[in-house]
């Protein structure tokens, strides 16, 4: 593998951070930077981020020029999502969009699917959410309960969703629901193409434990949809999302690697800046070496990141290796945010404008136990290493 990048690859890199520098919102990832309290407004703010990205020629780096990309490699999406995560970049609100529901469609949708949904969606005009998650089917994705019933040439569906990330702000909605109850649980699936604005559709937002309000509550209640809003074909819903679960795993690490260094060098900052027992906390033998295996542990999230992308570009898919990624980087930044608790020490609790770090490592220490639960919890993803690497028997 050749971790090095050629001459024009780094004048890509100069240019992307260039564009990235004269672009993000003034005062973004800086401490002072207060996002707005009106939902509303905050979705719009992300939103036209979207569009300035995709202006800039940003947005679709590594897509087909036929579906509204820039047509070039994974490589420039690596060197752009590295300089946006190195200088706090927005992630914008189509994320789920741009990072799972696209390159799903690409390899499971048909023409008229790709050029329909994927321009608008890179654009910034339809905004995406992910409706796998149930209240009772969260790691046993397939234990999912909602139905969709064939009645004359539409698809009804009825069920509810949960942990359902930006839904109070989408146009659409890529969703699993049940098909055929008389199949193992696996084989009855379908994937659907759902229009938020339906009728039938309630969204419910939830405050998640570190006070964002990113989650939401989704229930069907006879939604209906048309026949050809299927991906991947009846009852093949489980491998389509097999897919999509595959590219959340392996391939945001890159990016989420740069944005824990930045973390890291918080977290090193505000160590410097705190006492214990009278000896400041950066030159303590314990939080060193603590401080040391996680850098460590950073610098070898980037290096599998960019092994797990070759095999992407050499084979054109991602296996269970995805899995190793996924379980590594979500304990790490586990481990990152128990750390940053321990060296605030008394000064924990406190989370407001006026605490140290502004918060900053309290949120890690919250948000970070959700990590270890999306994409399969860590608890699954041992399994899968288990059983698809390293060929132990069920």
């Amino acid at each position: 593998m050749d971790l090095s990048f050629n001459e024009k690859q780094e004048e890509y890199r100069q240019h992307s951070r260039e564009w990235l520098i004269h672009n993000i919102p003034k005062g973004w990832g800086t401490p002072e930077f207060e996002m707005p309290d009106d939902e509303s407004e905050r979705g719009k703010l992300l939103r036209n981020w979207d569009r300035k990205l995709y202006e800039g020629g940003f947005a679709g780096i590594s897509w087909p020029k036929e579906y509204g990309g820039q047509g070039l490699t994974h490589v420039e999406e690596i060197i752009f999502d590295e300089e946006a995560g190195k200088l706090n970049a927005p992630g914008g609100i189509n994320v789920l969009g741009k990072l799972l529901f696209a390159p799903t469609l690409m390899l499971f949708g048909t023409e008229e699917q790709k050029h329909r949904f994927l321009p608008p969606l890179l654009k910034g005009d339809e905004v995406w959410c992910q409706g796998f998650s149930e209240p009772n089917a969260g790691s046993d994705l397939a234990a999912i309960q909602t139905r969709a019933e064939l009645v004359g040439d539409r698809w009804v569906i009825n069920g509810q969703k949960v942990w359902t990330s930006f839904a109070h702000h989408a146009d659409w909605c890529f969703m699993l629901a049940r098909t055929d109850n008389e199949l193992p649980k696996h084989k009855g699936i379908t994937l659907f193409l759902v229009p938020m604005n339906s009728e039938g559709i309630t969204v419910r937002p939830l405050v998640q434990i570190n006070g964002n309000r990113d989650f939401n509550e989704v229930f069907f209640d006879n939604v209906s949809i048309p026949q050809e809003n299927v991906v991947g074909g009846i009852n093949n819903g489980w491998n389509v999302a097999m897919g999509t679960l595959g590219f959340e795993r392996g391939t945001l690490a890159l990016g989420r690697q740069v944005r824990f260094q930045n973390e890291f060098n918080t977290l090193v900052q505000i160590s410097k800046s705190l006492n214990k027992n009278g000896e400041n906390i950066s030159q303590n033998s314990y939080y060193r070496q603590q401080l040391a295996e996680l850098f460590v542990e950073i610098r070898i999230l980037r290096y599998h990141g960019l092994k797990t992308i070759s095999q992407l570009l050499n084979e054109g898919k991602l296996g269970p290796e995805a899995s190793l990624q996924k379980l590594f980087w979500s304990t790490m930044h586990l481990n990152m945010g128990k750390l940053g608790l321990e060296v605030l020490g008394e000064e924990g609790p406190y989370m407001g404008k006026e605490s140290v770090g502004r918060g900053v490592l309290q949120d890690i220490d919250l948000g970070s136990r959700g990590e270890t639960i999306y994409a399969g919890t860590s608890q699954i993803q041992k399994n899968i290493i288990a059983e698809r690497v390293l060929g132990m028997p069920r």
